[in-house]
């Protein structure tokens, strides 16, 4: 546990590192240092956050799991009102507060993950029912994801969906309930990206990207070639040329190619390895935790850091196509980042107690030794 714990510090600790120094790298000539003194200012209160749930017991959440769950939905309702919510590029997912703004969807990931967690320890053994195991925690998914999807936020809410996904599988419910609505469910989806304009010429500028690179392909074409530009060793830390408006969102949603083009593919495998080993790692926090609650809530930490990454690389790489999701601790953005953080510390906190668990089972076996000194030894054969 010491060495999945550290490891997991340290690569968390890299990836920040890397994405204050890139995001003012990326920034510099647009805005100067105001991004990165946002971010700053966000990372500061993450990181206090995170220490906060390191030290708290995350069995407290089974208590109130209902309460971040009702204000987490009783926000996205609210989102989607245009006399309270801000739209920006058509998509109606902030609340404005002066020159801050906050996502309520990063906030209703967490909150939908606490809820199904103590779900699916509350009703563990009824979880391979149709009614215990689908239906209602299929409800609670549906209305959580259903609103991200309205704002609209795709891409989240099908990460979401396919964290949320994940721990009912870990939780028990059976194939043959759990294929049928995820199968009518990605027709579903198909469907609406086919008929949805935006969504169709996404899909059609990923498979013609050269076709298309004067319009919706050219983000993705300039990444590839900052990608590619950047060779091994990389151009050198500001020195890239992408930047300087031929990438949009360079700051943000693809920061990574930026990363390629002036550090090289070395810091990119780097990034990859990073997260690579926060999942490694989460996973067996999970899978050592003290209580089911503990293995369900960090499988869905961890896997909904893993999917991100992986989502976000893959549009970058040009192996997915566009979809607005950032990089977990690199790209810009206080709602993902303030999440991400909140979500080490309880990864950190189920490690915590799953280390006194397993300290306070070898006193008690200690205890026994020392009060019965003769118990294991072997006995005489007749």
């Amino acid at each position: 546990m010491k060495v999945a714990v550290t490891t997991l510090v340290f690569c968390i600790a890299s990836l920040l590192a890397l994405g204050m120094v890139m995001l003012y790298s990326s920034s510099m000539a647009q805005v100067g240092v105001g991004y990165l003194t946002k971010q700053l200012v966000w990372c500061a209160l993450g990181v206090a956050v995170c220490v906060v749930a390191t030290m708290v017991d995350y069995r407290f959440l089974k208590r109130i799991w209902w309460v971040p769950l009702c204000v987490a939905i009783l926000m996205l309702a609210l989102v989607l009102d245009k006399h309270v919510g801000a739209m920006f590029n058509g998509a109606r997912r902030w609340f404005k507060f002066g020159s801050l703004t906050f996502q309520p969807s990063e906030f209703a990931k967490l909150a939908l993950l606490i809820a199904l967690a103590w779900y699916g320890e509350h009703f563990q053994r009824q979880m391979p029912q149709w009614k215990r195991g689908l239906l209602i925690p299929g409800l609670l998914i549906g209305s959580t994801a259903g609103l991200i999807f309205k704002e609209p936020d795709v891409g989240n809410a099908l990460v979401l969906a396919t964290v949320s996904g994940i721990m009912l599988l870990v939780a028990g419910i059976r194939l043959r309930y759990f294929l049928p609505p995820v199968l009518a469910a990605a027709i579903g989806v198909g469907v609406f990206i086919y008929y949805n304009p935006v969504r169709s010429d996404r899909i059609y500028s990923w498979l013609h990207v050269e076709e298309t690179k004067q319009n919706t392909g050219h983000q993705a074409r300039e990444a590839m070639v900052a990608l590619g530009s950047g060779g091994v060793i990389g151009k050198g830390l500001g020195d890239s040329r992408q930047k300087l408006g031929f990438v949009p969102l360079q700051f943000s949603d693809f920061i990574f190619s930026i990363i390629g083009e002036e550090l090289g593919l070395v810091a990119t495998l780097l990034v990859v390895a990073s997260f690579v080993a926060v999942v490694f790692c989460g996973t067996y926090i999970a899978m050592h935790a003290a209580d089911t609650f503990g293995l369900l809530l960090g499988v869905g930490i961890t896997f909904l850091i893993g999917l991100q990454a992986f989502v976000n690389i893959g549009v970058v790489t040009g192996a997915l196509p566009n979809k607005g999701l950032p990089l977990p601790f690199i790209s810009h953005g206080g709602s993902n980042l303030l999440l991400m953080l909140t979500c080490v510390g309880l990864l950190l906190s189920i490690a915590r107690q799953a280390r006194e668990a397993e300290t306070g089972m070898r006193n008690v076996t200690t205890d026994q030794e020392l009060a019965n000194p003769f118990a294991r030894r072997p006995q005489p054969q007749p």
